[in-house]
């Protein structure tokens, strides 16, 4: 599985409309909605914004994705993205394509090739990496260890999420799934 580390986007005319498209992580429904707000409010004129989205949901891996044709006709518009996303085989990934219509009529093919071209010149653009499922830790340590738990964590690719500093320093991290048990160990408990 792949995940996007750096937006795309894409914008080509067919047929008089312009298509316009944008591929970006995502981790969870909420920045979904959040990206697809902002793109839309980018472009207000626009006619459709179709889209897909493909996540790891929940602590037991469910995959959750979903598409929209935006008012096209069904299946042209958003399942040519959705299939692409699931054929490059990316996970936390949002691809959005606003259509500017031109008044000429594209036909159910035509406008399924148009929002899959779009969508996969954005893809072809945005730069992917393995994906590395990670969860969310709570951890307290001592002051003198915190240098070197920030060590470890670059090592694993890991980050603090959120740090109190009391009696004792109150750590939430994200860690790599693989890397959990292992990190935590390394730190006694306070």
């Amino acid at each position: 599985m792949l995940v996007i580390t750096e937006s795309g986007s894409a914008e080509q005319v067919i047929t008089k409309s312009r298509f316009i498209a944008l591929a970006t992580a995502c981790n969870d429904e909420r920045a979904v909605g959040l990206a697809l707000r902002q793109f839309a409010s980018q472009h207000q004129n626009a006619h459709h914004l179709a889209y897909a989205f493909r996540l790891k949901a929940g602590p037991n891996g469910n995959i959750m994705q979903r598409f929209s044709d935006a008012g096209e006709p069904s299946g042209t518009a958003g399942m040519p993205i959705l299939k692409l996303i699931e054929g490059r085989d990316l996970m936390n990934v949002c691809v959005a394509v606003i259509r500017y219509y031109g008044g000429i009529n594209l036909g159910t093919g035509g406008l399924a090739r148009a929002y899959g071209g779009t969508a996969k010149m954005a893809l072809d653009v945005a730069k992917t990496d393995n994906f590395v499922e990670v969860h969310e830790v709570s951890l307290t340590i001592q002051y003198k260890q915190m240098d070197m738990l920030t060590r470890e964590l670059m090592k694993c690719n890991g980050k603090i999420v959120r740090k109190a500093f009391n009696e004792a320093v109150d750590l939430v991290l994200s860690l790599p799934v693989r890397e959990t048990s292992n990190f935590i160990n390394r730190f006694k408990p306070y």
